[in-house]
């Protein structure tokens, strides 16, 4: 494997990995409150959200600019754009804030789900 391509590969898997912690923080953390309730305060700051939808930007970005024309780049980029537009306004758009969660968690599946195609695309 090339040191692009396994650069590409660490990106998507940090991707992927962030996704699923914002999935945690959206959903398992208020669940564990309920039980913990000390736990709810973390379930309730508002900066991890944020601090992982920017993190998870430049993460798909560069995956993007790796990824080969034609081997899937249009496809990868559609939905790499849709999570994280729905990651972004789940954490910045105040007006929908009652739909934080489920437009989190819409976007952290859709970038996981397009990160793990683009990733076994490259593994091929």
């Amino acid at each position: 494997m090339r040191p692009v391509q396994q650069n590409v590969g660490r990106a998507d898997a940090a991707a992927i990995s962030l996704s699923g912690l914002c999935l945690i923080h959206c959903l398992v953390l208020p669940l564990l409150a309920a039980f913990v309730p000390v736990l709810g305060v973390y379930a309730e700051m508002e900066w991890v959200h944020k601090g992982l939808v920017i993190a998870a930007a430049p993460i798909s970005l560069f995956a993007l600019t790796r990824t080969e024309p034609g081997g899937g780049r249009i496809g990868f980029g559609v939905l790499m754009a849709l999570g994280l537009g729905l990651l972004v306004t789940g954490a910045f758009v105040e007006a929908l804030h009652d739909y934080e969660v489920q437009l989190t968690v819409a976007g952290a599946l859709t970038l996981s789900i397009a990160h793990l195609f683009r990733w076994v695309s490259h593994r091929r």
